[in-house]
Parts: C-alpha cells; sequence; structure tokens
C-alpha cells in the first residue's frame, strides 16, 4: 500500500533498521487494514529518524514504512507510507535473552520462536527495546577449522564477531572441522608427528611434536601443514610422509556457501577470493571481523568519528536522511587486506 507521490519500495530480505530507533511502536485503536492505517498516518507528524512504525493493536501488529519530505526539522508529517504486513503477515515476540542490534540474533529468534512464512518478525528483546526482521534468510558461512580443541578458536572467534558487529547481515555459521583423530584413524601410523602441543589430542601409538624438535624418527607420519613441512625440512633435511591439515585446502564447500579458514603461510593480512576469507593462524579478533565482513559485502568498519557535545539551543539539521538497511550486494573486495 502506498500514498500519492513517493513510491516506497518492498524491503530486500534480511532487512532491519539500524540503528534500531528507527522503529517506533505505536499503539492504535483503529482497525489494521491498509485503508485504516493509511487514513490515520498521512499527515501525522514522526520523528525525524523514523522509518517504520510497527502498529499495535491488542494482540495483533502491522508493519509499516513511513515517508516524510522534510527530515531537518525534529519531527516532521507523513508524506507517504506502504503498509509492508498486516496483522496476518506480522509476528510479534517477547525475547528478553535477544538482542536486537544484532540481525543474526533477529533472524535467529525469528526462525525459532517464530512461524514459519511470515514476512515481518517484530521482537521485543534485551532492554526492552524493539526491532524487526524482514524475511530473514541468513548467509550460511563454513568456518573451517583443525580441532582438537573444541570448540575451535576461529570459530569462537566468528562467534564473537557475529554477535557484537551490527552491520553484519544474519549469518549462520557451521563449523566444517579438520579432526586430527580421523585424519590418524584414516592413516594409520606406529608414529604420529604433529605441529605443536597445543593440539593436546590423544592419538593411537607414539606421538611426538614438531614444535619440540624432536630426534629424527624415519618411521613418523606428520598430520601438517605446509609449513609444518618446511619446518621438518630445515629441521632434519628431509621431506616427510605427510598428511594434509591445513584448513585453507577446504576452502570450497558442496553446498557453494562462503568459507572462512585460516593458514599459518599467511602471516598477516586476510586474504580474499572467490567465496573464501583466509586469515593468520594467530589471527586477532580484528582480522576475523574484517574477513567476516569482506565475506559478506562489506568494507572494513569505519572509525567512530568524533563530534562536539551536544549543545542546548536551535535543533540541527540532520546530516543524512536514514535509509532502509539490507542484506549487502557482494562488493569487489581488494585480493589481500593488510593490518600493520
Amino acid at each position: 500500500m502506498t500514498g500519492a507521490g513517493h513510491t516506497l519500495p518492498e524491503p530486500a530480505p534480511n532487512t532491519v533498521t539500524r540503528p534500531y530507533r528507527g522503529l517506533s511502536v505505536q499503539e492504535v485503536d483503529v482497525p489494521l487494514t491498509d485503508k485504516a492505517i493509511t487514513t490515520l498516518l498521512l499527515g501525522r507528524e514522526i520523528y525525524r529518524r523514523t522509518d517504520f512504525l510497527a502498529l499495535r493493536r491488542g494482540s495483533q501488529t502491522a508493519l509499516v514504512a513511513v515517508h516524510a519530505e522534510d527530515r531537518d526539522p525534529l519531527f516532521a508529517p507523513v508524506t507517504d507510507l506502504r503498509v509492508l504486513a498486516g496483522p496476518a503477515d506480522t509476528v510479534w515476540i517477547d525475547d528478553p535473552d535477544t538482542d536486537v542490534g544484532i540481525a543474526t540474533a533477529l533472524a535467529r529468534t525469528a526462525l525459532q520462536r517464530g512461524p514459519a512464512g511470515a514476512s515481518a518478525y517484530v521482537v521485543q528483546g534485551r532492554y526492552e527495546h524493539v526491532n524487526f526482521i524482514w524475511r530473514p534468510a541468513p548467509i550460511r558461512i563454513h568456518v573451517t577449522e583443525v580441532v582438537p580443541p573444541d570448540p575451535p578458536k576461529l570459530y569462537a572467534m566468528a562467534e564473537q564477531v557475529v554477535a557484537f558487529d551490527e552491520d553484519l547481515p544474519p549469518v549462520e555459521l557451521v563449523l566444517d572441522a579438520v579432526d586430527i583423530r580421523a585424519l590418524a584413524g584414516a592413516n594409520p601410523a606406529p608414529h604420529y608427528l604433529l605441529p605443536c602441543r597445543g593440539s593436546g589430542v590423544d592419538l593411537p601409538g607414539e606421538v611426538s611434536f614438531l614444535d619440540t624438535r624432536p630426534e629424527m624418527r624415519s618411521d613418523w607420519l606428520l598430520i601438517g601443514c605446509d609449513r609444518s613441512r618446511q619446518f621438518h625440512e630445515h629441521f632434519y633435511g628431509t621431506e616427510p610422509e605427510r598428511v594434509e591439515l591445513c584448513p585453507r585446502a577446504r576452502t570450497k564447500h558442496p553446498d557453494g556457501a562462503a568459507v572462512l579458514a585460516k593458514c599459518c603461510l599467511l602471516e598477516r593480512g586476510i586474504a580474499v577470493s572467490d567465496g573464501s576469507a583466509v586469515v593468520p593462524w594467530g589471527s586477532n579478533l580484528d582480522e576475523v571481523r574484517v574477513a567476516l565482513r569482506a565475506l559478506c559485502g562489506l568494507a572494513p568498519s569505519a572509525a567512530v568519528e568524533l563530534v562536539p557535545s551536544p549543545a542546548e539551543g536551535p535543533i540541527p539539521a540532520l546530516a543524512s536522511a536514514p535509509a532502509l538497511t539490507s542484506a549487502p550486494a557482494a562488493a569487489p573486495i581488494p585480493a589481500v587486506l593488510r593490518r600493520s
């Protein structure tokens, strides 16, 4: 439903309000029909940061996109609107554990708590703040990582990033475990050589660790990556019998989804190509964040702008009008992003 003049588009899947103050929740006494909502809202004042209204009448909810021609005043009349979803297509969910600023959290709550097939899921979550997500369709990202330990570090770091980066679209992280135990089981040997003691794994047979530079044994099988092979050649002057361990060797997944992996040949920076992002073995949270953003078509996050403290007086003009925020389209990403 639209008013005269400007035509408001239907949101793209995964649209949320960013920041979520762009959604205003209002209790109304009119039927939640297109006609009644249009009569109620056209010409009515809205706050200049408001893009959407969640209208509540009893247990029913409707989601409406609103437009005001002039966004500079603190309040401005609605000049156009679109009823995006009426009560039959809008679900209200109370979940005090959901961080409604995070699209992944919104999508998870919507898909777990709400009925399938709705268009709009409006969630009242942590701190009683409210946001909505439109037709949630999380982006799958496989995290390829060596286990043990379990859960592996890269997967845990990716979960941390998804839990705090408010720019990310909904993300479904799927662990693709490179299991040392499974590799050893598929390649029996009397003696295994593992890259380092940090692997903390119990294997049948004798186990040595390359980082301790043990005495050379001719019968061992190296379960390791190309860097481990280089170390072995440096320590002993020979190339060992080896089973590949590097997660980077598995950056193509059968379902075609994006892959986040790590590789110790990459000592700093993030390598991005053809649906995969590779971070260093000792990556930090910033590098993992840049990699996940790249896989979602987002540039590295910009620094927060320092501005003067607000002063009393006339209301300043709005620097930029709020905009719909949807799942980002894929954008060209440099092959390697480096951080000093």
